[in-house]
């Protein structure tokens, strides 16, 4: 009965923004079509905003699971069209904080200790609120009961994951509609979609792969000294509770403060972005969720102007593959040898194999060589990335998830560094970074690397190498059994078969002796 009510909100929800419009011209049946203009009749209706701005707003009436779901849809550029994916990329989590008294009692339940005995002091007034969890300031208490480290503790929403649970069924649901009533629902692949947001959110709902994801983070960015990542509290680390480093710092979109703090915008900007290419290139591991509300800057003397970086549910990880692939991808760009990149993309397997090359190869010069004929500062990459995979979209590229939220990502930090400086020149401060990557990813430089790192495999089995060789050789000396079993077999034959050809000289040379033998007498 829950699902039918909430089913019924989605669907009035639907018609009162007017989504259906949006949508109603690719319904396969007629009868969907006349369903719907029968059910909007004398209802109250928005369709003054374009149709990107009433999906949102929908998104955001419907709830901060179908947010979340917006935001996912947001990154998916191969798929949606460029006005709904920018009006997407708007949706913040908007949502009112759950009563500190029942923070309390979660982190008790956690913990499985009073408060008083983890925390001397605790801010029951959270500093910050979103649809999954919300973040509380506190102070730890020693062992000898004295007040300890400043920290911040996060604490799941309760019910998250039965609520989860629920609108995930129901986006199943309706994917499963989409695709059968609406013409470019497969095109869409609603099912895949929804798949990928379930993994999403459950990623989130875990606070300790949160926590493992920021450590790995620090402990990469260490020898940046651009970056500050807050230190976990591992001792009062659970699923549900998370407790870190308590980091306090300016939002970044809060430019004019930052001025007036001293802060030197330009150098801010090439910081982002240096950050963003060493977390890829170098690391292959990158935070994925780089929106204004999750950078910080810091003011405090000992770490002036560096970024300070939050909320680690998403990270990106890049394979040897996937850097092997962009590598040569960046390297057939910039000598504008389309057919490569072209063929890149059959090898890889992203497009059937019985597409055609030269036609891909088209596409691929439409939408990059435009860019060669600009200045540097105004080429943005990840609009190219964005540019291709809609272009793709024609060729059924099946695009990788870490792809789309490198290029997710890499718009984000265009977008900020930009902000903050309009003449920011992304390709000139990234270039030290590509070209030290793609030395590393093809070529001797390449072969060297991958060498080394093989080294200690190497260096193990090369004192067993004897001795396998050895178990090698006998093995080849002693016959197989199944190979004994048929040599015996091929011997009795051939006895067999010699004992037939004997008997048979036998006869013959019998029957003559007798012809002989009759005619002597």
């Amino acid at each position: 009965m829950g699902h039918f009510f909430r089913l019924a909100y989605i669907g009035l929800t639907v018609l009162r923004f007017g989504l259906d419009q949006v949508a109603l011209s690719g319904f396969r049946q007629g009868w969907v079509r006349a369903l719907v203009r029968v059910a909007t009749i004398g209802r109250r209706r928005r369709l003054d905003a374009p149709r990107g701005a009433r999906l949102r707003m929908a998104l955001e009436r419907l709830g901060p699971i179908f947010v979340k779901f917006g935001q996912v849809l947001s990154t998916r550029r191969d798929l949606m069209p460029p006005d709904i994916a920018d009006e997407l990329a708007l949706l913040q989590d908007r949502v009112p904080p759950f009563p500190g008294t029942q923070a309390v009692a979660l982190i008790e339940k956690a913990f499985g200790r009073r408060l008083d005995e983890v925390f001397a002091q605790f801010d029951t007034t959270p500093v910050a609120s979103a649809s999954i969890a919300q973040v509380h300031f506190a102070t730890l208490r020693n062992a000898d009961g004295s007040p300890g480290r400043e920290v911040a503790v996060k604490v799941l929403r309760p019910g998250m994951l039965d609520v989860i649970e629920h609108d995930l069924g129901l986006l199943y649901s309706l994917a499963r509609v989409v695709e059968r009533v609406w013409a470019d629902g497969k095109r869409l692949k609603p099912k895949e979609v929804v798949a990928e947001f379930d993994t999403y959110l459950h990623d989130e709902l875990d606070l300790v792969r949160e926590a493992a994801n920021a450590a790995q983070l620090r402990r990469n960015m260490q020898g940046l000294d651009l970056v500050l990542v807050p230190e976990m509290v591992w001792d009062f680390c659970t699923p549900t509770v998370m407790v870190m480093q308590r980091m306090d710092g300016v939002q970044i979109s809060q430019i004019a403060r930052l001025r007036e703090a001293g802060v030197d915008i330009r150098k801010l900007a090439r910081d982002g972005v240096t950050i963003f290419f060493t977390q890829v290139f170098r690391d292959g591991f990158f935070h994925a969720d780089m929106h204004p509300g999750n950078i910080q800057v810091s003011i405090d003397p000992k770490s002036f102007g560096r970024y300070i970086a939050l909320d680690f549910g998403i990270v990106g990880t890049l394979t040897d593959w996937d850097k092997e692939y962009l590598a040569q991808n960046f390297l057939a760009f910039f000598r504008r040898d389309y057919k490569r990149v072209a063929e890149l993309h059959v090898e890889s397997g992203w497009v059937p194999p019985n597409t055609r090359v030269d036609a891909l190869e088209s596409a691929i010069r439409a939408v990059c060589e435009p860019h060669f004929d600009r200045p540097l500062k105004d080429i943005s990459l990840g609009q190219v990335l964005m540019r291709l995979f809609q272009t793709s979209r024609r060729f059924n590229v099946e695009i990788q998830p870490q792809l789309v939220l490198l290029q997710k990502t890499l718009l984000n930090i265009e977008g900020l560094g930009r902000q903050l400086d309009p003449e920011l020149d992304l390709w000139n401060t990234a270039k030290p970074f590509l070209e030290t990557w793609m030395q590393r990813q093809v070529g001797w430089p390449a072969l060297v690397e991958r060498v080394k790192n093989e080294a200690p495999r190497y260096a193990q089995l090369l004192p067993e190498l004897p001795r396998l060789m050895h178990q090698a050789l006998q093995r080849g000396r002693e016959p197989d059994p199944a190979l004994l079993a048929l040599v015996a077999e091929q011997r009795r034959t051939n006895r067999l078969l010699q004992a037939l050809l004997y008997g048979a000289i036998g006869f013959v040379a019998g029957a003559l002796a007798a012809q002989v033998l009759l005619r002597w007498h």
